[in-house]
């Protein structure tokens, strides 16, 4: 395990000492999603030294429909991330992006120790961004000092008091969110594109066309080029979820879509989103989303707050 104390250099030694002062410290934003619909909002931040797996474990498909991210920064020490078969190391100075819900869990080592902060948010924007975030580099990755104080530094203004408005709790997570979009997103990080990671869009292209099709695993490994085995893993650690859940959560984007831009009807959206049972479709909607097709219809509910995945 790193020493402790092993990433501080990515941190501003003020804004570190801040973050220590409070101790293991936790702000909870409270302002009710149903009234405040901003575009990105924060729901919780703050500072923790994780050492027990036993009380430190937080498992993706069990937090909940409603969607959101948690971007969580290692200052020292060692977390995991686990992705079905697969586990990355966190390690001090990287950076863990996750989205809720989808198949991950996240922990700290038997025996270790993992120093981190973190912000949680919801809304369009930040659902649709930091789901690019993730397709450009994966869940955990390796920000700019720069970025990880701006970032700190607006945790810590909602840790300490910031953000009492609606208004004000957004540009807090406004501001952290555009540090990352830049440090990740901006024109002088543009990933090199590879033969595996251009398999891979042509199969979400190809699922994008044909949602009201089957999409088998099988099928889609082999437009890839790859295994079934060599496919689903590649896959998985790439976008964060597996194939079989990406699918599903296409059809899920889709139907949301559909749903808020026209009269069209629900069995209709169902066949047309792969759904041959309306009742079927009506239940993983609900999964999905917390309510049924046509009350998330009437609601006005943001198309954009879809499942997690890309």
């Amino acid at each position: 395990m790193p020493a402790s104390g092993a990433g501080d250099a990515a941190m501003d030694e003020d804004v570190l000492r801040r973050f220590r002062a409070h101790g293991s410290a936790m702000r909870i934003v409270t302002l009710a999603r149903s009234r405040h619909r901003l575009h990105t909002m924060p729901t919780s931040t703050g500072y923790d030294v994780a050492s027990d797996p036993a009380t430190y474990r937080w498992d993706g498909q069990k937090r909940g429909s409603a969607p959101f991210t948690v971007l969580q920064h290692t200052i020292s020490g060692t977390g995991h991330l686990v992705l079905g078969r697969r586990t990355v190391e966190i390690g001090p100075g990287e950076t863990m992006l996750v989205l809720i819900p989808s198949a991950h869990v996240y922990t700290v080592p038997e025996g270790g120790r993992w120093e981190f902060f973190w912000i949680s948010m919801y809304g369009q924007e930040a659902l649709r961004i930091h789901r690019t975030v993730q397709e450009q580099a994966g869940p955990v990755f390796r920000l700019a000092s720069r970025t990880v104080n701006v970032i700190a530094t607006e945790c810590l203004k909602l840790m300490e008091g910031g953000g009492a408005t609606p208004g004000e709790a957004s540009a807090h997570a406004y501001a952290a969110q555009m540090a990352l979009y830049d440090d990740i997103l901006g024109l002088h990080r543009e990933a090199e594109p590879t033969p595996e990671r251009n398999a891979l869009e042509v199969v979400k292209a190809h699922v994008r066309r044909h949602l009201q099709s089957e999409l088998p695993v099988e099928e889609l490994a082999r437009i890839a080029g790859f295994s079934r085995a060599h496919f689903t893993r590649l896959f998985s650690a790439a976008e964060g979820v597996s194939p079989g859940e990406f699918v599903l959560n296409e059809r899920m984007r889709r139907a949301a879509r559909l749903l808020e831009s026209g009269d069209m009807a629900v069995k209709a959206i169902a066949l047309d989103c792969g759904f041959e049972d309306p009742n079927y479709f009506a239940k993983a909607f609900r999964r999905a989303y917390g309510t049924s097709p046509t009350d998330f219809r009437t609601s006005g509910m943001y198309a954009g707050s879809l499942p997690s995945g890309r």
